[in-house]
C-alpha cells in the first residue's frame, strides 16, 4: 500500500487550484449508478395499470404485496449489504450489488405469475440496498470532509433524475416493443455501467491515474491520515450498536426517510383527490417537484461545505445546515390551505419540503463518514438505511389505514392533513434527538 504524502492537512488556495479533479470522475460513476437504481425500481409501477394488472389479473392487494416484498427485503439488504461492502471493499461490493439488481430487473420480464414478480422484486430489493452504503463509502474514500456533503448531494440527485427519466422512457419502450423490453433495456443499462466501474474504479491509494497533489488533498483530514496508517480490520454490527453515534444516525434515518417514501407513493394520489388532477395533469407537477429536489440535494451538500470553508467546525456546519432544512419542511402543514387559492401553491410547498428532505439527506448521509472511520462507513450507512426502510413500511401502512379511515368518513383530505403534520415535524424531532445522542458528532475510536 502506498502511504499518503506527509504534508500539512491545510492546503492553500493556490495549491488547491492546481489539484487534479479525478475524484469527480469517480463521483459521476456513483451518480449514474444511483440514477439507474431509481430507474429500475420504478419500472413496475409505470407498467402496472396499462399492462401488468390487466394481464395478470392483479388486485390492489396483489400489487401491494409485491411492493411490500421489495420494501422488506430492501430493509434486510440494507443491514447485510453494508457489512459485506465493508468486508470485500467498495469496488467488488458495488459491482456485486449492481450486477445482481440489474439481472433481477431483467428477470421481471420472465415472470408470469404474481409469485414470480414477488420473487424478482425481492431479489431487486435486497440487491438495490447496496447502492447507498457503497456510494457513501466511495465518497468517504475519495473526498475530504469539507467536500463530502456536496459530493453526496450530487450523487443523491441521481435518484431525482431517475424519477424523472423513468416516466418519460418506460411507457414509450413498452408501447414500441412490449412491456418485457422495458425491464430488459433498463436492467441492461446497469450491466453497461458495470464495465466502466470495473475499468475505472480503485481506492485512491492504489489508483494509477491519481496525482500526488490530489491524493494529498483527499487525505487532508487528520483522521484520514491516521486511518491510512493503521490496519483496516472489520467492525461487527454488535460493536457498532454500542455507540450512541450509531443510534443517532439510526433514529435520524428512521424518522425522516419515510417522509420521502410518502411523497413518492402518495403525491399523485393527493393531487388527484384534493385537486382532481388526472393522469395527464399530473405529469408537469410531479416533474416540477422532482426537479426542485435535484437542486435541493445539491444545495444541501454545498451549504455545509460553504460553512466549513468559512472556518466552521464540521459539527457546527453540518448541524446548522440540517436545522435550516428541518425548518424548511414545516410549511408542508399549510399546503392544503394555500392550495385552496391555487393548486400550484400546494405543489410548490410540497416541492420545497421534498427539496429540503434531499438537502437534509445529503448531510445526514455524510454524518456517517464524519463520525465513523472508513472501515465502518458502509455498515453504519446500511444500519441507517435499514431503519429508514422499516420506517417506510410503517408509514405506508399507517398512511393507508389513516386515509382509508377518513375516506370512510367522507373526508380523506383530513387524513392527508394529519400525514403532513407528521412529515412537517419529523425532521426537527430527528435533529433534536441526533444532537442529544451525538453531541458535537464526536469521532468514534475503535481502539
Amino acid at each position: 500500500m502506498i502511504a499518503p504524502p506527509q504534508t500539512s492537512p491545510d492546503i492553500s488556495l493556490q495549491e488547491k487550484g492546481k489539484l487534479d479533479r479525478y475524484r469527480w470522475t469517480i463521483l459521476s460513476l456513483i451518480f449514474f449508478a444511483t440514477t439507474i437504481n431509481y430507474l429500475d425500481r420504478q419500472v413496475i409501477s409505470l407498467l402496472k395499470d396499462d399492462y401488468l394488472a390487466p394481464m395478470f389479473h392483479w388486485s390492489e392487494t396483489d400489487y401491494s404485496n409485491i411492493v411490500v416484498v421489495f420494501q422488506v427485503l430492501y430493509a434486510v439488504g440494507m443491514l447485510g449489504v453494508g457489512w459485506v461492502i465493508d468486508k470485500v471493499g467498495t469496488k467488488v461490493g458495488y459491482a456485486l450489488s449492481l450486477a445482481v439488481w440489474s439481472i433481477a430487473a431483467i428477470f421481471h420480464s420472465a415472470a408470469r405469475t404474481t409469485l414470480g414478480f414477488m420473487a424478482a422484486r425481492g431479489v431487486l430489493g435486497i440487491s438495490e440496498a447496496g447502492n447507498f452504503p457503497a456510494a457513501i463509502k466511495t465518497v468517504a474514500e475519495w473526498f475530504p470532509k469539507k467536500e463530502r456533503a456536496l459530493a453526496t448531494g450530487l450523487f443523491n440527485s441521481g435518484s431525482n433524475i431517475g424519477a424523472i427519466i423513468a416516466p418519460l422512457t418506460v411507457p414509450l419502450i413498452a408501447l414500441a416493443w412490449g412491456w418485457q423490453w422495458a425491464f430488459i433495456i433498463t436492467g441492461s443499462i446497469g450491466l453497461l455501467w458495470l464495465i466502466f466501474w470495473l475499468a475505472i474504479y480503485e481506492i485512491p491509494l492504489k489508483h494509477k491515474k491519481l496525482s500526488v497533489s490530489e491524493l494529498t488533498y483527499i487525505n487532508s483530514d487528520k483522521e484520514s491520515i491516521a486511518e491510512n496508517s493503521t490496519p483496516q480490520e472489520k467492525i461487527s454490527w454488535f460493536t457498532l450498536l454500542t455507540f450512541r453515534q450509531t443510534w443517532a444516525y439510526f433514529i435520524g434515518k428512521f424518522l425522516t426517510d419515510p417522509v420521502w417514501w410518502f411523497y413518492l407513493f402518495w403525491l399523485p394520489s393527493f393531487l388527484n383527490k384534493q385537486y382532481h388532477m388526472t393522469k395527464t395533469d399530473l405529469a408537469l407537477p410531479i416533474a416540477l417537484v422532482y426537479t426542485m429536489t435535484t437542486f435541493g440535494s445539491i444545495f444541501g451538500g454545498w451549504l455545509s461545505g460553504y460553512f466549513m470553508k468559512k472556518g466552521w467546525p464540521v459539527y457546527k456546519a453540518r448541524m446548522t445546515a440540517m436545522l435550516i432544512f428541518a425548518l424548511c419542511v414545516i410549511p408542508i402543514v399549510f399546503a392544503q390551505y394555500l392550495g385552496q387559492f391555487n393548486p400550484w401553491y400546494a405543489i410548490l410547498i410540497v416541492g420545497l419540503a421534498a427539496s429540503a428532505h434531499q438537502a437534509w439527506s445529503a448531510n445526514i448521509f455524510t454524518t456517517a463518514s464524519d463520525m465513523f472511520p472508513r472501515k465502518a462507513v458502509a455498515s453504519v450507512t446500511g444500519i441507517g438505511g435499514m431503519a429508514g426502510a422499516v420506517g417506510g413500511i410503517i408509514i405506508a401502512k399507517s398512511a393507508g389505514f389513516l386515509l382509508d379511515y377518513y375516506k370512510s368518513l367522507g373526508n380523506i383530505n383530513t387524513g392527508y392533513f394529519v400525514m403532513f403534520i407528521v412529515c412537517g415535524s419529523a425532521y426537527l424531532l430527528a435533529w433534536i434527538i441526533f444532537n442529544i445522542l451525538a453531541p458535537k458528532m464526536k469521532q468514534v475510536n475503535f481502539n
